[in-house]
């Protein structure tokens, strides 16, 4: 069976370029990519590489000069910014380098935030297994500032999966984390992939990190780098 025939995630063409004339800076260049149902995908590269650029086309927060985005079957940029709002909030889960947890609710509400806002009914089943997989049942009721980094990543993570997204970016996850945190981050990452068939692209310039991964998405100047590095299955222990 083919990548494109299970894709859950792919570009084509994408492009995006931020100035013009003598000032235009070509962050991503002509970039297709496919990205299969289930995949843990890790895009390395340096900074100013693009990576960052191309996770945000991914998920819809910049539109590209040219190219396009599908997700779940749907071209992102062919839809109105409400449209893409509703659909960004839906199909797609964010972990952020800072958490960008709400200060002000609880561990709890935080997680449901996005199911809340898009007035979905809580699975209380399936986010219960969320929060014990991430072993956070006892800090339910605890703020964000009242947790450790490693903690705030944990509710970040239950928070980009409790809507049962199409995919999950998570943009420098680890970058604010100890090693030793960091590990344990990524490895609830993987087991999340795995428990929950939860399709995760994750940017970072580690490549101890990126090993964790299923597949290594290079990128340099804007442009991926092949080949790529896809892993055997069970090829990763952790």
């Amino acid at each position: 069976m083919s990548i494109l025939s299970t894709s859950i995630l792919s570009t084509s063409h994408l492009t995006k370029i931020y100035g013009k004339g003598e000032n235009a800076v070509h962050a991503l260049k002509n970039v297709s990519l496919s990205i299969r149902k289930g995949e843990f995908v890790a895009v390395v590269g340096t900074s100013g590489s693009g990576k960052s650029t191309l996770l945000h086309m991914l998920g819809g927060l910049d539109r590209p000069t040219s190219g396009s985005v599908t997700v779940d079957g749907k071209d992102i940029f062919s839809l109105k910014e409400e449209a893409l709002t509703i659909f960004r909030r839906r199909k797609i889960g964010f972990v952020f380098q800072n958490y960008n947890l709400v200060p002000v609710l609880t561990v709890y509400e935080n997680i449901v935030l996005p199911i809340q806002l898009d007035g979905g009914v809580i699975d209380k089943e399936y986010i219960d297994d969320i929060i014990h997989t991430l072993g956070l049942h006892e800090k339910l009721r605890s703020l964000p500032n009242n947790l450790s980094g490693g903690q705030q990543q944990r509710v970040a993570i239950g928070r980009a999966l409790a809507s049962k997204p199409a995919i999950v970016l998570a943009d420098e996850p680890t970058g604010n984390l100890d090693s030793k945190t960091s590990q344990d981050v990524l490895g609830l990452l993987k087991i999340t992939s795995r428990k929950f068939s939860q399709t995760i692209v994750m940017i970072t310039h580690n490549e101890d990190i990126a090993q964790l991964a299923d597949r290594i998405i290079r990128i340099e100047d804007g442009m991926l780098q092949t080949p790529e590095s896809r892993k055997e299955e069970g090829g990763v222990g952790q």
